[in-house]
């Protein structure tokens, strides 16, 4: 095999806690010129979104094609396989999802998918994105926040399951409590599933009494608050690698793309300016 093939026959595999001491979920990213699957089934939903080429799946008795952009769901015990469909090969990104993931925010038992194709341009985007992010970084807040709140909008929008009411009364008060929590423990916060057996509700429920309140999702608000405590670290001449692990990040790169995304600098950039305007 040449090296260039080496190259394109690649997979990789990063697993994801939801939450502190969650389930896990496995997330997969692959390139394959020529690699076809075994038929095969699994106890989980998979869902994937193809980037590049074009793949052909036996699934129910025939073939589907997916393109970039589509997003596949091959639902828990149905054998399939998966191959090429053209010279180029395929891409994809998918994660493997406990049935449970998508009837929370649901009616009626476990969805069913009768189109296991789909085009959703904007839900496909959304998984992609937080696929990659979370395979670079596997935060288990930022997984719980994310993952099972696009596997609710896919189950919403494309199976046969009835959504549930969007109508909650004291999201305000709901989302303080979430934040004081988060706030109190940002070294090791709380799984939004515990949050959410505290205060008699379903994770959908508080991640949409959150998110309508503040705006963003519970990750993204405590990701914020921890670069604002990292400021006043930075201010006081401590390392930015120090202060990563004081504050919560996993490592001093994960501060970096939050400080960046917040503040538009890198850590070591805003120290060094602080200290120069002090000097």
């Amino acid at each position: 095999m040449s090296t260039q093939a080496q190259i394109r026959e690649q997979a990789s595999w990063t697993r994801a806690r939801l939450g502190r001491a969650g389930p896990p979920l496995d997330l997969l990213t692959a390139h394959f010129d020529s690699h076809v699957y075994a038929p095969h089934a699994h106890d989980e939903f998979t869902i994937g979104v193809t980037v590049g080429g074009s793949e052909v799946i036996a699934y129910r008795g025939g073939h589907i094609h997916s393109y970039p952009g589509s997003i596949v769901v091959l639902e828990p015990g149905e054998m399939h396989t998966g191959g090429p469909a053209a010279c180029d090969g395929y891409a994809y990104q998918a994660l493997y999802a406990e049935p449970a993931l998508l009837t929370d925010g649901t009616l009626g038992g476990l969805p069913h998918f009768r189109d296991p194709v789909l085009h959703d341009p904007e839900l496909a985007a959304a998984l992609r994105a937080a696929h990659t992010d979370i395979s670079a970084c596997p935060d288990p807040l930022e997984a719980e926040s994310r993952l099972p709140w696009l596997l609710t909008a896919l189950a919403r929008r494309h199976s046969t399951a009835r959504a549930t009411s969007d109508t909650m009364t004291g999201a305000d008060g709901i989302a303080r409590t979430v934040r004081d929590r988060l706030a109190d423990e940002l070294l090791d916060p709380p799984s939004l599933a515990l949050l959410a057996t505290d205060l008699g509700m379903s994770r959908y429920q508080l991640l949409r009494a959150f998110r309508t309140t503040m705006g963003v999702p519970p990750y993204a608000w405590l990701a914020q608050h921890r670069v604002a405590r990292a400021r006043g670290l930075l201010e006081a001449g401590l390392r930015p690698a120090e202060v990563a692990g004081l504050v919560g990040f996993a490592d001093q790169a994960h501060l970096t793309r939050w400080f960046r995304r917040v503040l538009g600098v890198t850590p070591a950039a805003y120290r060094n300016s602080v200290q120069d305007t002090r000097g």
